[in-house]
Protein backbone atom coordinates (compact mmCIF):
# COMPACT_ATOMS: atom_id res chain seq x y z
CA UNK A 1 0.00 0.00 0.00
CA UNK A 2 1.26 3.46 -0.96
CA UNK A 3 1.42 6.15 1.26
CA UNK A 4 -0.76 9.70 0.27
CA UNK A 5 1.47 12.24 0.71
CA UNK A 6 -0.52 15.71 1.48
CA UNK A 7 1.52 19.21 0.30
CA UNK A 8 0.39 22.48 1.02
CA UNK A 9 2.56 25.48 0.72
CA UNK A 10 1.20 29.02 2.59
CA UNK A 11 2.13 32.11 3.56
CA UNK A 12 2.66 33.63 7.29
CA UNK A 13 3.36 37.01 8.11
CA UNK A 14 6.58 37.46 9.87
CA UNK A 15 4.84 38.92 13.03
CA UNK A 16 1.89 35.70 13.50
CA UNK A 17 5.30 32.99 12.87
CA UNK A 18 5.70 32.74 16.67
CA UNK A 19 2.00 31.92 17.04
CA UNK A 20 1.95 29.70 14.11
CA UNK A 21 4.91 27.89 15.27
CA UNK A 22 3.12 28.02 19.33
CA UNK A 23 -0.29 26.29 17.65
CA UNK A 24 2.06 23.61 15.75
CA UNK A 25 1.73 20.77 18.57
CA UNK A 26 -1.65 21.89 19.40
CA UNK A 27 -3.17 21.13 15.80
CA UNK A 28 -0.96 17.93 15.76
CA UNK A 29 -2.47 16.55 18.82
CA UNK A 30 -5.97 17.46 17.51
CA UNK A 31 -5.36 15.74 14.26
CA UNK A 32 -3.87 12.41 15.53
CA UNK A 33 -6.75 12.87 18.54
CA UNK A 34 -9.91 12.96 15.45
CA UNK A 35 -7.90 12.44 11.91
CA UNK A 36 -8.38 8.87 10.68
CA UNK A 37 -4.78 7.64 9.17
CA UNK A 38 -2.80 10.63 10.35
CA UNK A 39 0.91 9.40 9.99
CA UNK A 40 2.40 12.57 10.56
CA UNK A 41 4.22 15.79 9.44
CA UNK A 42 6.77 17.98 8.91
CA UNK A 43 6.98 21.62 8.20
CA UNK A 44 9.30 23.42 6.62
CA UNK A 45 10.27 27.32 6.20
CA UNK A 46 10.88 28.50 2.76
CA UNK A 47 12.22 32.09 1.70
CA UNK A 48 9.72 35.06 1.36
CA UNK A 49 7.43 33.49 4.61
CA UNK A 50 5.71 30.50 2.70
CA UNK A 51 6.22 27.38 4.53
CA UNK A 52 5.59 23.96 3.02
CA UNK A 53 3.65 21.52 5.38
CA UNK A 54 4.51 17.78 4.49
CA UNK A 55 1.50 15.80 5.76
CA UNK A 56 1.54 11.93 5.50
CA UNK A 57 -1.62 9.85 5.22
CA UNK A 58 -2.36 6.24 5.78
CA UNK A 59 -4.58 6.63 2.38
CA UNK A 60 -6.08 9.19 -0.18
CA UNK A 61 -9.39 8.44 1.23
CA UNK A 62 -8.10 9.32 4.73
CA UNK A 63 -6.48 12.85 3.27
CA UNK A 64 -10.20 13.48 1.92
CA UNK A 65 -12.11 13.39 4.80
CA UNK A 66 -9.71 15.15 6.83
CA UNK A 67 -10.09 18.04 4.43
CA UNK A 68 -13.49 17.34 4.82
CA UNK A 69 -13.67 17.69 7.96
CA UNK A 70 -11.74 21.47 7.99
CA UNK A 71 -10.42 23.57 11.19
CA UNK A 72 -13.42 21.77 13.26
CA UNK A 73 -11.21 21.11 16.31
CA UNK A 74 -9.35 24.44 18.76
CA UNK A 75 -5.83 23.58 17.76
CA UNK A 76 -6.26 23.32 14.41
CA UNK A 77 -8.12 26.45 14.23
CA UNK A 78 -5.41 28.35 16.13
CA UNK A 79 -2.99 27.25 13.37
CA UNK A 80 -5.17 27.64 10.45
CA UNK A 81 -5.72 31.09 11.74
CA UNK A 82 -2.21 32.20 11.68
CA UNK A 83 -2.19 31.48 8.20
CA UNK A 84 -2.27 34.53 5.85
CA UNK A 85 -3.20 33.08 2.38
CA UNK A 86 -3.00 29.46 1.02
CA UNK A 87 -0.31 29.15 -1.84
CA UNK A 88 -0.74 26.14 -3.42
CA UNK A 89 -2.28 22.39 -1.84
CA UNK A 90 -1.53 19.06 -3.92
CA UNK A 91 -2.23 15.33 -3.20
CA UNK A 92 0.91 12.74 -3.79
CA UNK A 93 2.05 9.15 -3.21
CA UNK A 94 5.29 8.48 -1.48
CA UNK A 95 7.56 6.69 -3.61
CA UNK A 96 10.00 4.54 -1.89
CA UNK A 97 12.54 2.11 -3.33
CA UNK A 98 12.39 -1.03 -3.62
Amino acid sequence: MSTTVELTRFRVLPERIDAMLAARPGMLADFEADRTGFLGARLVQLPDDEWLDIVEWRTSEDFAASRAKGANLPGIARFFATIASLVTSEEGTLAEAG
